[in-house]
């Protein structure tokens, strides 16, 4: 059976989805009512099932229609990616890479590898975003992120991974803190104490947060800042204590009058993976940008968790 449908169709389906209404989807894609009507009619005749329920208080999607909803995303998010891209082959750019990691690998380890990456490769730009890695995982499976860096705590079915780093979150604290005396401290232990956190769009702060949830308690953030930097600063003025990476505090405390105390929690030692859907599908400067990731996890490996 032959389905016909275009991307207003999906354009059209995805804003009903979103709105529950025909008819405040009719007004986002411009149209009137009855065009809408007909096209989701002569669609649903095309596919052979019914993809929405229609109630007096607006439409929901059936099972079909959500799967049609999964489907209709991604071919749109493509087709945003290829305008893009297009783009900016015309404006001499070759090549484009979409990388999602979180907080650690974009602050401690990404930046020295992402430099000798395109000090090399002036036709090519990394689109390159901060996210949890359930988020990460998801992206990549749908395609709308070429390469995921991710903690290996995840799930990753049906993708390629490949070990990348290894990174310890610490506790840091000022050097006269209650906590400072000991050489490790279970997270549990640290909630009574007010924190210094990272802005709430931080994958940092999203894991800290669900970690804290999982106790069934809650961060007491006394003031969120925007760097590691800016944490240390004020857990040495004594405002609050925080979590971050072990290498980023180690590099800050060779010139701040704070302490770092290991977490006993078996989350604090984290191991990250490289995640792709298919790397022979990638084109050849993002399968390169691969290598380099790898070539610094082989330079570092005895470094990491020191």
């Amino acid at each position: 059976m032959a389905i016909h449908f275009d991307l207003v169709d999906l354009r059209l389906f995805v804003y009903i989805a979103e709105e529950n209404s025909l008819t405040r989807a009719a007004v986002r894609a411009h149209m009137s009512l009855p065009a809408a009507s007909i096209r989701i009619k002569n669609l649903e005749q095309s596919i052979g099932t019914k993809l929405l329920n229609r109630e007096n208080h607006g439409v929901t999607l059936r099972p079909p229609g959500l799967a049609m909803l999964h489907h209709a995303k991604q071919v749109l998010n493509q087709l945003e990616n290829l305008r893009g891209d297009l783009q900016e082959y015309a404006q001499g750019i070759k090549g484009h890479v979409r990388v999602l990691a979180n907080t650690t690998a974009m602050t401690e380890f990404l930046p020295a590898v992402l430099s000798n990456f395109l000090s090399t490769r002036p036709d090519v730009n990394i689109d390159l975003r901060e996210r949890l890695s359930g988020d990460i995982v998801r992206a990549v499976s749908e395609g709308t992120a070429d390469i995921g860096i991710v903690a290996a705590s995840v799930h990753t079915d049906g993708l390629h991974v490949t070990p990348y780093r290894s990174d310890r979150l610490v506790l840091v604290t000022e050097q006269n803190h209650p906590l400072a005396q000991g050489a490790t401290v279970n997270f549990a232990d640290t909630l009574k104490y007010d924190f210094i956190g990272l802005h709430e769009g931080s994958a940092i702060h999203a894991f800290l947060a669900n970690a804290a949830n999982e106790l069934r308690t809650t961060l007491r953030i006394r003031i969120q800042v925007s760097s590691f930097e800016t944490v240390c600063r004020m857990i040495e003025a004594n405002i609050g204590i925080g979590v971050l990476p072990e290498s980023a505090a180690l590099r800050h405390a060779e010139h701040m009058a704070i302490r770092i105390i290991r977490l006993s929690d078996a989350w604090a030692a984290r191991n990250l993976l490289i995640c792709v859907q298919d790397p022979e599908l990638l084109p050849a400067f993002a399968r390169d940008l691969i290598t380099c990731l790898e070539i610094d996890r082989d330079e570092n490996s005895g470094a990491d968790l020191a």
